[in-house]
């Protein structure tokens, strides 16, 4: 299951190989290299697999001290190659005066500003990941790092003196069996619990280093923030430099950390915002400190600290043990201790955010479908920035009191943008996929407010196709979320992706059912410990309602989803009383029961089943009394089940019962699986697979 933070993720990728034409002047070098654009020729003006994977993907975006220029990466894929390649490119704050800077054959990322004129970026070009640096016009390139681990991420101090590294520790509580005479075995041992996480076991914990920097070159290691301690930080699986910053004076670093491990971390999410003193060595956990316990005990993280340092922020959710609850942003004023919440107007989650002076602050925040810009104060009022129907993604301060922000929407990949915070101005300054999107017919998608069983009203999208005719009858999918707690957004996905769905001639409704933060506490907790209630009537009244519609065909409709979108299409496949006639199924849970004993993270079936089912308590009976396999002798609808044998969230053996359930009673069913795959599908050529082998079965199914 996918926490909330997961959308962040950004996979290495290469060009489509087999189309590849070089842009610029550096033809010649790029073509050593097998990067840059590619000027794939769409057909029909649809978008296929092939397209979609054909896409820049814009990743990591750094303004310069001065906010004059910025600096970004972008990621491609070879299809052909089954690869991936990581590039940077710089621009002016306006968007001119574009140009690749890396024309290696190892990937080059995360970039941050030195100076003005200067980037450091992460490459493993010399045969591990180290630092490097270059000018802002691609010369002058040299290594800053010599380090005898790989560095995972790097944060400056504000005076350039001392550079915070990443770099992973041996894990004791994992190990490899060591006996001479057995060279070749492969097995590995645990003894307690988290010894695998997402989709790895866990045999290295990250830690914080601080070593000096003159400029030239970072010198050797000589602080382990965590020294001597089997904890990690950041938090595995998706935490990276987010979770840190330097104080403005560069004498302390906040850092997030969860000191639990074994049996105590699976249970638990409380981490907590800890502040290093590097002169002194001391550390004060700044959410317990003064024996204040009642407060910030679930997942506190990513700490930035105002412009003058006098105050600190962070995002804090409130219980342990409840991974969804709502992210509020704290502010602690570090002369008198005091914190508080200062987006407690503010009925959702706080996704990310930035200081602006000490006073305010701008913040990403789920409300209605949106991923939305908000601006607040240190004395809680909170204010729209704007009314743009897309997701914001993140933040970075250019010139005149500009953010630099990433920007997606149903309709379009991620791009560039920036928007002017008093008059709420949002502007595209990157181009980097309109030499396929100009090729491509456009869809529509319609913001539609449904009223539910008990009289609530829900958000529902709904996405048509191409050239769509309201004369025509089309097939019509019902799109399942995950999360189980992730809105619905408008979302723009290499796989799960809304528009080559559309484009492929289906209607495809999207509802924002119970349990989905972005509207109001209330809504999302009422899918913890109901998993086969009112989240379930949500859907259907949802396809009930759009089937309504003349342009549905009734007796063409189909379900899909994947993580807790999985679950549901398993549930549905018993429960749907006729209305599909093709389901599809990715990474979903099958067997709660099962489930529960198999995951990598117990706080997540302790809160959301309500405990292991041997607990003999109301929440618990309930939630394993609607496991979908206890309805497999009502399925007879066609199923395909898709799982990857590297998730550990949950395990192939989900899909492997569900499909075989299937088989046995005699309905038809596919089984896809991926070997080398996780809870997601990352590399190209599986990628185009699974598109494939899902329109395929829609297809046969619905058309």
């Amino acid at each position: 299951m996918n926490r909330r933070n997961y959308v962040k993720f950004m996979a290495a990728a290469v060009i489509l190989a087999a189309t590849v034409l070089v842009m610029d002047n550096c033809k010649e070098q790029q073509s050593k290299v097998n990067i840059g654009r590619s000027a794939i020729k769409v057909e029909n003006g649809l978008m296929t697999p092939e397209v979609l994977w054909a896409m820049g993907r814009i990743g990591g975006v750094a303004t310069s001290p001065d906010g004059s220029k910025i600096a970004y990466q972008v990621s491609y894929y070879s299809v052909q190659e089954n690869a991936g390649h990581t590039v940077i490119y710089v621009m002016d704050d306006k968007g001119g005066n574009v140009k690749l800077l890396t024309l290696t054959e190892a990937s080059e990322h995360s970039p941050a500003w030195i100076d003005n004129d200067h980037i450091a970026f992460l490459t493993a070009v010399s045969g591990s990941q180290q630092i490097w640096s270059m000018a802002a016009d691609g010369t002058d390139r040299r290594q800053l790092s010599f380090t005898d681990r790989d560095v995972e991420g790097f944060l400056f101090s504000p005076d350039m003196a001392q550079v915070l590294m990443i770099m992973g520790v041996p894990n004791p509580l994992v190990r490899e069996k060591a006996y001479e005479d057995l060279p070749k075995a492969t097995g590995m041992i645990a003894d307690d619990m988290m010894f695998r996480h997402w989709d790895s076991w866990v045999t290295a914990l990250p830690h914080p280093y601080v070593a000096p920097f003159d400029g030239k070159k970072v010198s050797q290691v000589t602080l382990d923030l965590l020294e001597g301690e089997p904890y990690e930080s950041p938090m595995l699986p998706f935490g990276g430099i987010e979770q840190f910053d330097w104080s403005p004076d560069g004498c302390s670093v906040a850092y997030t950390c969860r000191r639990k491990q074994g049996m105590d971390y699976t249970r638990s999410t409380d981490s907590d915002i800890y502040l290093y003193r590097i002169q002194s060595g001391e550390t004060v956990n700044l959410c317990k400190m003064d024996g204040d316990k009642d407060r910030n005990m679930g997942y506190d993280t990513n700490p930035k600290f105002s412009p003058d340092g006098t105050r600190i922020a962070w995002q804090s959710m409130e219980r342990d043990g409840y991974e969804s609850d709502r992210n509020r942003l704290y502010v602690m004023d570090l002369a008198t201790g005091k914190k508080r919440s200062v987006s407690e107007d503010f009925d959702s989650n706080v996704d990310d955010f930035i200081w602006d002076d000490c006073e305010t602050l701008y913040f990403i925040g789920s409300w209605h479908g949106r991923m939305s810009l908000f601006r607040t104060g240190v004395d809680n009022v909170t204010e729209p920035v704007n009314d743009d129907v897309c997701d914001f993604n993140s933040l970075a301060w250019a010139h005149n009191n500009r953010l630099i922000v990433t920007r997606q929407s149903i309709k379009n990949a991620t791009e560039i943008y920036s928007v002017d915070v008093q008059r709420g101005l949002c502007e595209r300054i990157s181009h980097e996929n309109d030499h396929i999107f100009s090729q491509l017919d456009n869809i529509r998608v319609e913001e539609r407010w449904i009223r539910t069983t008990d009289g609530k009203d829900m958000l529902t999208w709904v996405i048509l196709p191409p050239g769509f005719d309201a004369s025509k009858k089309y097939p019509t999918i019902l799109f399942c979320e995950g999360g189980p707690q992730s809105m619905v957004s408008q979302f723009w996905s290499y796989r799960w992706n809304f528009r080559i769905m559309a484009s492929q001639g289906y209607v495809v409704v999207a509802p924002n059912r119970r349990g989905l933060p972005g509207f109001g506490q209330e809504w999302l907790e009422q899918i913890s410990g109901d998993y086969g209630g009112q989240c379930m009537k949500d859907y259907l009244t949802a396809i009930d309602e759009i089937s309504r519609e003349p342009y549905v065909d009734k007796d063409r409709m189909g379900c899909v989803g994947a993580s807790f979108g999985g679950f549901s299409v398993y549930w549905l496949a018993g429960n749907h009383e006729g209305r599909f006639k093709a389901f599809i199924a990715h990474d979903g849970i099958f067997n709660l029961e099962q489930q529960y004993v198999e995951t990598d993270e117990m706080w997540f079936p302790q809160w959301d089943l309500g405990g292991p089912y041997w607990d003999d308590n109301s929440t618990a009976r309930k939630t394993y009394a609607t496991s979908p396999h206890l309805f497999v002798d009502r399925w007879d609808t066609p199923i395909l089940c898709i799982h990857g044998e590297k998730d550990y969230r949950i395990l192939y053996s989900q899909a492997v019962a569900a499909f075989q359930a299937a088989r046995l009673h005699d309905v038809p069913a596919e089984l896809l699986l991926f070997p080398d795959e996780n809870h997601w599908v990352l590399k190209p050529q599986n990628g185009i697979l699974w598109q494939r082998t899902f329109f395929n079965w829609l297809d046969r199914w619905l058309k």
